[in-house]
């Protein structure tokens, strides 16, 4: 994905001919808010609500942590070997660009910084289904995954949150100021490392947290 060329283009390139599908392709970051935050706040009440009486509520936080950290594996996990997944064929070249390598090309573009609902939403039933499979019919534990549920979505609302964040807002400051700096250098000098978006956590233990950051992070 380090061969396209980038524009910063206000005019967003087009990705399909039908209209109605353009039109999916262009996500405002109110719309994930308005769709995974009421599902955060509603899991997390519900796990609440359904606790297992006179067990020790414990497990709620534990769980709603655990979740938020699940999903930065997940995102590093998609963005290293999905998105940036090496095509072997046109028709593979095409899914990419379709799914991340557009971004690349026009990071600036406005409309397509957060994930569109029409991928987030199966892939969010899918981790469901693998979630009730895992913790209710192989480990029975299954009030573990309302609140673990909570966690995962929050986690992917921060994370694309942050994303849009990285590159529109000017984040001076702190942590902040890292993930901005962090992000901006995966795509105009790192392509192939530099993969978390909302923490660097797994490029730490996979390696692809270049020497360079490590260097400066040790001086700070």
């Amino acid at each position: 994905m380090a061969h396209l060329p980038i524009t910063h283009s206000e005019v967003p390139i087009r990705l399909f001919k039908s209209d109605y599908l353009e039109f999916f392709t262009h996500i405002h970051p109110a719309v994930i808010v308005i769709i995974w935050l009421p599902l955060a706040i509603y899991l997390m009440t519900r796990a609440v609500i359904t606790r297992v009486a006179g067990a020790s509520t414990l497990y709620l936080p534990v769980g709603f942590l655990l979740g938020v950290f699940l999903w930065t594996f997940t995102e590093y996990s998609l963005h290293r070997w999905v998105f940036h997944y090496e095509p072997r064929t046109p028709r593979q070249e095409r899914i990419i660009f379709l799914f991340h390598g557009i971004h690349h090309a026009q990071p600036t573009c406005k409309t397509r910084l957060v994930m569109p609902p029409a991928v987030s939403i199966p892939g969010a039933l899918i981790y469901f289904g693998l979630l009730n499979l895992v913790l209710g019919a192989l480990l029975g534990i299954p009030q573990w995954i309302l609140p673990i549920s909570s966690g995962l979505v929050s986690g992917y609302l921060a994370y694309d949150l942050t994303h849009y964040a990285t590159h529109h807002f000017p984040m001076r400051h702190g942590f902040l100021k890292f993930l901005k700096r962090y992000h901006m250098k995966h795509h105009y000098k790192t392509p192939k490392s530099r993969y978390g978006v909302s923490s660097p956590l797994w490029d730490l233990v996979f390696g692809t947290f270049p020497e360079d950051e490590r260097r400066v992070a040790g001086a700070q």
